[in-house]
């Protein structure tokens, strides 16, 4: 009896103490590996991920005792989406408030259908509160930060308007448009059409790409779409002007010469078949959609209305007389 006695007094001196050291680390500052430590969570981001994440981030603790902590405080289905920074003296206590009451004040970012990548980083140069990390970063060594190593970064970041705290680096918000656009690219090409004549998600973002700065109309998405579609599995070359000016670069300036469409390079779709060798814009989800999954017809040709819609044409000599009428209505 009395043995027993003792060993409930050993378990319950040996649970206070536990209980003790809980407390004192819930209640304690967390190490980190920096100033600060980063973290970008996505809607339905499972609670052992945002944990794992503030560890890769820079918070030297186990990611098993920040999951644990979530779980058993019953606040961790209510940690919200957002951008979060965990500075000097932040305890796991602290830490689950930020993300459970969100940010207090936070910012905005838009990133816009059919924007260049030297776009997108002109508007997060000048996005308020913004931690200017990548200033000194060419692109190769953004991608290098972003996961992506040796990927071109057009094309690789989903439009959209993105909230973020003050301070948060640039890198952070562009690491959330870049796996926004890793997960809608991998939902479109889940619905790809069963004759798609694109061979991958990269030729599916390609396509996308000219799709969005070819369409005025959103209604002629898909038959946009299907015209480029057409074009290649005929090996026809897909003659997009927006292709040509992308390649043109700094040098267009705002006229696209006869020159330009003749000189040979790798995004003149003049003058090669197939598609360019990147993305040429940023496509938003109504173009990716379009591009695995367009319109069925047999137009190969369209040209511009004038009122942001376009004609579509099944034969040259039906494309050359809409041609003749839409421009010489334009230059009236």
């Amino acid at each position: 009896m009395r043995l027993l006695r003792w060993m409930l007094v050993l378990l319950l001196l040996a649970a206070l103490a536990l209980g003790g050291s809980i407390a004192w680390w819930i209640n304690h500052p967390l190490p980190l590996a920096g100033p600060t430590a980063e973290v970008s969570i996505e809607p339905g981001t499972p609670p052992r991920d945002i944990a794992q994440a503030w560890v890769q981030a820079g918070v030297q603790t186990s990611p098993l005792w920040l999951y644990e902590w979530f779980r058993w405080s019953g606040q961790a289905r209510r940690i919200r989406a957002g951008s979060y920074v965990a500075g000097p003296g932040t305890t796991p206590y602290q830490l689950l408030q930020k993300m459970v009451q969100g940010e207090e004040t936070l910012e905005h970012v838009r990133l816009i259908e059919g924007w260049t990548f030297r776009q997108w980083r002109a508007e997060l140069a000048k996005a308020k509160s913004l931690k200017q990390t990548s200033a000194g970063m060419n692109d190769a060594q953004i991608m290098q930060a972003l996961g992506s190593p040796g990927v071109s970064p057009e094309g690789r970041f989903f439009p959209d308007t993105y909230a973020y705290s003050k301070g948060v680096s640039d890198l952070t918000v562009m690491r959330r448009a870049h796996q926004a656009l890793q997960r809608r690219l991998q939902q479109a090409w889940e619905q790809r059409a069963a004759d798609t004549p694109l061979k991958s998600m990269d030729d599916a973002l390609v396509l996308a790409s000219i799709v969005e700065k070819e369409t005025g109309a959103s209604t002629d998405r898909g038959m946009v779409a299907g015209v480029f579609c057409n074009r290649l599995r005929l090996g026809m070359p897909l003659q997009t002007d927006p292709s040509v000016i992308y390649g043109l670069g700094e040098r267009f300036d705002g006229n696209l010469r006869k020159k330009d469409l003749l000189t040979d390079g790798p995004y003149n779709t003049y003058t090669r078949a197939g598609l360019p060798p990147t993305p040429i814009a940023m496509p938003g989800m109504a173009s990716l959609r379009a591009a695995v999954k367009p319109d069925v017809t047999k137009a190969l040709y369209f040209v511009a209305r004038g009122d942001g819609s376009s004609h579509f044409s099944e034969n040259l000599a039906e494309h050359n007389r809409a041609v003749d009428k839409y421009q010489r209505a334009a230059s009236r």
